[in-house]
């Protein structure tokens, strides 16, 4: 079991993360490098595409741990639960694309003989091929006049991540675990997500038991309901934040007891603190 919750850490300077929107339109990318910060178990609603580029980056996902070295590419699907710390003392640098599940979708030819699958089989992989497309489109968004090659690239990044490293297999898996109940559930977490939710209160709406209700969840997600409540309220947080609400009140406004459980949450999935997250994103 891992824990859900930061372990207390000093400041380091070597610990740093710069966020950026990405190069296409949705897309947001971050760079980073951390020696004593330590992520806890959470999840994002977007794909994410990393690639390590310094240290060792090791990370628990699947019920295994994972280890990531230079130049690993690092898979994670929407929803897809994760920790992440330091493997090795000199700490760990990377940068990682946050692509929604539209940007995804946007990618798949409907007139293909054969689709591309639409989930990451494994969470790293080594892909020079691929590692070396994904510097490329990462760092086309920062030339100006380049919009129809930076979009080029990210739709033969993500087509090509996914045909080589893709699997089928979560699609037939959430069939048989009651799609359509744990779909209600889903919408009810984002409906709500500014309450204070109860594992009875998603299993009245699901029809299940508790105990039932969290293993369906957990099967057809990839991550218990909690887990999928943060990344929610974190999701809806980065968009009140970008409207120009404060952060008192985006706390609040999204289901956090006050600001300093908002912040923590949102370092612990993030690597920075909201306020500095925003002035990048803006900057």
């Amino acid at each position: 079991m891992y824990s859900c919750c930061m372990q207390p850490q000093q400041a380091d300077p070597h610990d740093w993360a710069r966020f950026q929107p990405g190069p296409v339109g949705g897309v947001t990318l971050m760079r980073a490098h951390f020696t004593r910060h330590t992520f806890e178990r959470h999840s994002h609603e977007t794909y994410s595409i990393g690639l390590t580029t310094s240290g060792v980056q090791a990370f628990h996902c699947r019920g295994a741990l994972h280890a990531s070295v230079p130049g690993r590419l690092i898979l994670f699907n929407p929803d897809e639960a994760h920790d992440g710390q330091r493997g090795a003392p000199e700490g760990f640098g990377y940068s990682i694309l946050y692509v929604p599940a539209e940007v995804v979708a946007q990618c798949r030819d409907p007139d293909a003989a054969i689709d591309v699958p639409r989930h990451f089989a494994r969470p790293v992989v080594h892909d020079p091929l691929l590692a070396r497309l994904y510097r490329e489109a990462s760092a086309a968004g920062a030339w100006a006049g380049e919009s129809l090659r930076a979009e080029e690239l990210m739709r033969q990044l993500l087509t090509g991540v996914l045909r080589r490293h893709g699997d089928g297999g979560w699609t037939d898996a959430a069939r048989r675990a009651g799609q359509a109940r744990m779909e209600r559930v889903r919408e009810y977490l984002w409906a709500h997500h500014a309450r204070d939710l109860t594992v009875q209160e998603l299993a009245g709406v699901a029809g299940l038991s508790r105990a039932h209700l969290t293993r369906a969840f957990s099967a057809h997600f990839g991550v218990p309901p909690h887990v999928h409540l943060n990344a929610v309220r974190l999701h809806r947080a980065q968009a009140l934040l970008l409207a120009g609400r404060p952060l008192a009140e985006v706390a609040l406004a999204c289901g956090f007891a006050d600001q300093s459980h908002f912040s923590r949450r949102f370092k612990g999935s993030f690597g920075v603190a909201p306020g500095r997250w925003l002035r990048q994103m803006l900057g």
